[in-house]
């Protein structure tokens, strides 16, 4: 299987690489706990298509290498910036869903627009949903904490009892199957104990307002109006409003999981964004 090795700490993590290689490039960044699978109703059909559709697992996660290290935000975007490395990709379209913004708005802060032209931010934690100085209307930092604690106390219930909001699954449109929640809720445990607890603790400090004002790339944000995982008011409406010339794609009845539920349109808005000038 290929893999590739973290710049900073040689941690051996494993990706992707659908499609041509001279296809338009999609670069995915997924969610806590998921590995590339997430992404299985964007980068197939889109490869098929001829876009160059790659990703990796996060270290902790999928296939990648289990360490203790390295969760911060500045290495986790590292790692980012050692796949495109290391696979010299240029004006790639990036990609990211919940954390995965995080880290791929601190690549861009950390690296610039060097090999990315797009952004895509779905579902993103970006800036950040707690409380703090210039988001007085936040999450109470308390609050995302316990979160957390249900999460290290019992996290295979943890991801159980999330998966139907997570999904939205409780309101009208687009459904996934039983089948699919559970392989889902599944593959939440192909990420370390380690990996998803020190995630978690990066999201009541999470504070990006001053690097996404600095963002000078097109920008596209898709979020769902019924994300439990990430209030669109308290991220998503943010993230557009902070970012210039930013787009915000709002879809309906859509949760967290719209990758899945509303896959169609994304990869829509994928294929209209990434082939723009």
């Amino acid at each position: 299987m290929p893999y590739f090795e973290s710049s900073t700490d040689g941690t051996r993590l494993h990706f992707v690489d659908y499609g041509p290689a001279d296809g338009p490039v999609l670069a995915f960044v997924n969610s806590s706990y998921f590995g590339t699978e997430m992404w299985e109703y964007q980068m197939l059909p889109l490869a098929a298509e001829g876009f160059r559709c790659v990703g990796f697992d996060r270290r902790g996660h999928g296939r990648s290498e289990d360490v203790w290290g390295g969760f911060d935000l500045d290495t986790l975007a590292g790692d980012l910036g050692a796949l495109l490395d290391h696979l010299d990709l240029r004006d790639v379209t990036l990609v990211g869903h919940s954390i995965g913004t995080a880290e791929a708005v601190r690549h861009l802060t950390l690296r610039g627009t060097e090999r990315v032209a797009r952004l895509v931010l779905v579902a993103g934690l970006a800036p950040g949903p707690a409380r703090s100085a210039d988001h007085p209307e936040g999450l109470d930092p308390e609050a995302v904490h316990a979160v957390n604690t249900a999460f290290r106390n019992d996290r295979a219930q943890f991801f159980a009892d999330g998966a139907d909001a997570f999904f939205a699954r409780h309101l009208p449109g687009p459904e996934v199957s039983d089948a699919y929640v559970a392989y889902m809720v599944g593959r939440c445990q192909g990420a370390t104990a380690r990996a998803g607890a020190a995630l978690g603790d990066l999201v009541p400090e999470l504070n990006l307002v001053p690097e996404l004002v600095k963002i000078d790339c097109p920008v596209l944000v898709v979020h769902g109006s019924d994300d439990a995982s990430a209030p669109l008011d308290l991220t998503g409406r943010r993230a557009a409003e902070l970012i210039p010339g930013a787009r915000l794609h709002v879809y309906a009845s859509a949760g967290h999981g719209l990758f899945a539920t509303h896959a169609d349109r994304l990869n829509e808005d994928l294929r209209a964004f990434a082939r723009a000038a």
